[in-house]
């Protein structure tokens, strides 16, 4: 990642022939994209986008003022598009970043240690957090107010109630 900066879209290709560009979006709100201000890409180049839709799959179609036709749209494909962190605006005492919990480690309500957050998710039935452990496969667990005991960013860390069974290490058997 680009120093100081976080990431809020990935270019997936170009759309059309006028050179504009279609984007996954990594905000909560698609659309909100051009409103940080111009992005940075991974090679330091910046865009200044003005958003024109979102389309069915959820990418956003966007102008960029720098990107005049399809071959320089094509030529950004899988540049990553980032922020500085003052441009994002401020957050209430319970909400974070998720790039904020990235990394953290987490430990369950008697303080033992689970692993570390490697990814967030959010596949329609609410927020799911990844958890890196030590051996095995990763551990999904939910991640909402009834599971989030405290997110501590000062010492990276966050504490979970698990839901019983989440950790079994054999699925339950009917």
């Amino acid at each position: 990642m680009t120093s100081g900066l976080l990431p809020i879209g990935a270019i997936a290709g170009p759309q059309g022939l006028k050179g504009h560009l279609k984007v996954k979006p990594f905000t909560q709100m698609p659309q909100t994209l051009a409103a940080y201000g111009p992005v940075s890409l991974d090679d330091g180049r910046k865009l200044t986008l003005s958003i024109m839709s979102v389309n069915a799959k959820g990418l956003v179609i966007a102008r960029a003022a720098e990107v005049q036709d399809r071959d320089a749209a094509a030529s950004l494909r899988g540049q990553t598009l980032y922020i500085g962190r003052e441009c994002l605006p401020d957050l209430a005492d319970d909400e974070f970043y998720h790039a904020d919990l990235l990394g953290a480690a987490v430990i369950t309500e008697d303080g033992t240690a689970l692993g570390t957050i490697i990814a967030l998710h959010d596949f329609g039935a609410g927020e799911i957090v990844e958890v890196g452990v030590k051996s095995g496969p990763s551990v999904m667990l939910p991640f909402n107010k009834d599971v989030i005991i405290d997110v501590d960013l000062a010492a990276h860390q966050v504490r979970l109630s698990v839901p019983d069974g989440y950790l079994d290490a054999e699925p339950a058997k009917d």
